[in-house]
């Protein structure tokens, strides 16, 4: 402060000098105008220049008395002038030093609040989040207590994002940080991540079977729907949870396990998965298959394998369902069930899809062209159901390939159409107007609602082969299986059959009046060259030349 002011003291006497210096410069031309006029005077009036005619020039001329008196007055009132100016200019000076101040201080307040809490929802965030645990653990430490670290993560709120737009997004986030400061105790601290994510601290928890009870409670600040836009969104979380001192005995250790846990929880679709340290190593395979599988499909290193599907009327082979695998370098033959949550997770299964149905349609024009009726089913995941970008991808390759769309059948299941009917709905309608058709797979395992059928652009359903394969040991799944079949033929809906695995189950549905038969009987999963192989010795695969 005292450095300010000795610095406002040194301009104003810079100041002063300037201003006295220009006082004297009136000065001098006042006296110079005085001079001058009194010398023209003097000719004009005596036609000489003399020190008596300039006196006399004086004496006579009332001007110039006027003009003998500017000098003293303009000398008061510059010094007067200049003082005043200087005054305003130091109070001026002085409040706006105050006011930089002040508003370096806010935006150094700003700043030291932007490193410590979310500027969304005013949460702590990770560094501020990780101060408090690390905290907690001294007093647990000191106290022999337990806490516990809970890390959730919305499902789906990027697709929410994606169609509602980022403003929407803000405010459902903003909405469920409510929610949840709402079913927690002063004592628990809650915390944004960044993105979706939230995390939150529990001291004082006794065992590890009161985080089920923890987890209850949170689920249920997420049990109303959320209205954004005049929607009701159903959201929910999928939450990873760790306890001091069962899980680590460090704030990183805490929070890196958490995480992990919270990724298993989001890939078996589970509210709440506890750290186990069997989890790490599935993790880190997770994290390798991650980072490769972008490069796995630029680079082509995924194949189809084909399933045939046999017409049970005609007794021939009538299409394949196309299976996709990952021939990894180091890790071989790498299977869906592995990889395909993570490409959903890193937003890749949309690029997925689209190589799949891209190498599918290039096989099925090659059975065209070489006169093979066949028809080719393809995947489709509940991510892609949420893609509004898919029927034009969908079809850009028809037009690519003028592929008949009849010979397309898109199968998706009854869960990944309930995680968003309207959107799910709106997205199928227009892939239907393009010719294709749908297929339930997994019918009977999920919602089995048959009211959505009927508003479905649906043409088969695939009975699950858990009910298939016991359908002759469990009278139960017979009377399943042979219900849907009833009821899918009164909808107008053919019927597949997975896990056709003996010649009894297969000779038991064609008296049922199943459609369509495939299973481990007919063929498993084959490449294209051992399906070509098959093709020629199965009792199947004879009949497939199409009618010219």
């Amino acid at each position: 402060m005292q450095n300010a002011s000795d610095e406002l003291k040194f301009k104003k006497s810079i100041l002063n000098a300037e201003v006295t210096k220009q006082s004297i410069n009136g000065l001098i031309i006042s006296f110079a105008a005085i001079i001058l006029g009194t010398i023209l005077t003097s000719i004009l009036k005596y036609n000489e220049i003399t020190i008596k005619s300039l006196v006399y020039a004086q004496k006579s001329n009332p001007v110039l008395w006027i003009m003998d008196l500017m000098p003293p007055i303009f000398a008061v009132w510059g010094q007067l002038s200049g003082r005043r100016i200087l005054f305003k200019l130091g109070t001026l000076t002085i409040s706006q030093t105050k006011k930089e101040k002040e508003k370096t201080r806010d935006l150094i307040d700003k700043a030291m609040r932007d490193v410590i809490r979310d500027p969304l929802t005013g949460l702590p965030n990770r560094v501020l989040f990780k101060d408090h645990l690390e905290y907690a653990l001294k007093i647990a430490g000191r106290d022999k207590s337990r806490l516990s670290v809970f890390v959730l993560d919305l499902d789906r709120f990027k697709e929410i994002n994606n169609t509602l737009g980022h403003l929407s997004g803000d405010l459902l986030l903003k909405a469920v940080a409510a929610r949840l400061l709402e079913v927690l105790r002063e004592s628990d601290t809650l915390a944004r991540f960044g993105g979706d994510e939230y995390a939150i601290l529990l001291p004082a928890v006794n065992e590890l079977n009161d985080l089920y009870i923890i987890s209850n409670k949170v689920q249920k600040a997420f049990d109303p729907a959320f209205i954004l836009d005049g929607i009701n969104l159903d959201v929910q979380a999928s939450a990873g949870a760790v306890m001091f001192p069962d899980h680590g005995k460090d704030a990183e250790t805490l929070l890196k396990r958490a995480d992990v846990a919270m990724y298993m929880a989001k890939n078996k679709n589970q509210k709440l998965v506890i750290y186990d340290p069997e989890i790490d190593e599935h993790s880190s395979y997770r994290l390798t298959l991650m980072g490769e599988l972008k490069n796995a499909i630029n680079d082509n290193d995924l194949m189809l394998y084909y399933q045939p599907k046999i017409d049970m009327k005609e007794n021939r082979v009538m299409g394949a369902e196309c299976l996709v695998r990952w021939t990894h370098k180091e890790h071989g033959i790498i299977y869906p069930d592995e990889f395909i949550s993570v490409a959903e997770r890193t937003g890749l299964i949309n690029q997925l899809s689209r190589w799949v149905t891209d190498n599918a349609l290039k096989q099925l024009i090659k059975w065209h062209k070489a006169d093979l009726d066949m028809s080719v089913s393809v995947n489709l995941s509940a991510r892609n159901l949420l893609d509004p970008e898919l029927p034009d991808t969908i079809s850009s390759l028809l037009a690519s390939y003028k592929i008949p769309p009849e010979k397309i059948i898109f199968e998706i299941t009854e869960t990944a159409i309930m995680s968003d009917p309207n959107l799910a709905l709106a997205i199928l309608s227009r892939i239907n107007e393009l010719g294709i058709m749908f297929s339930i797979d997994d019918f009977g395992t999920g919602y089995s609602s048959f009211a959505y059928l009927t508003k479905l652009p649906v043409c088969e359903i695939k009975i699950d082969k858990s009910f298939v394969m016991s359908m002759l040991t469990n009278e139960t799944n017979y009377i399943i299986v042979y219900t849907t079949i009833e009821m899918a033929h009164n909808l107008g809906l053919k019927v597949v059959a997975e896990g056709v695995e003996s010649e009894e189950i297969l000779a038991e549905l064609e008296l049922m009046g199943c459609d369509i038969a495939q299973g481990n009987l007919i063929s498993k999963p084959i490449s294209l060259s051992q399906l070509d192989s098959w093709f020629a010795s199965s009792k199947w695969g004879g009949n497939i030349i199409k009618e010219l």
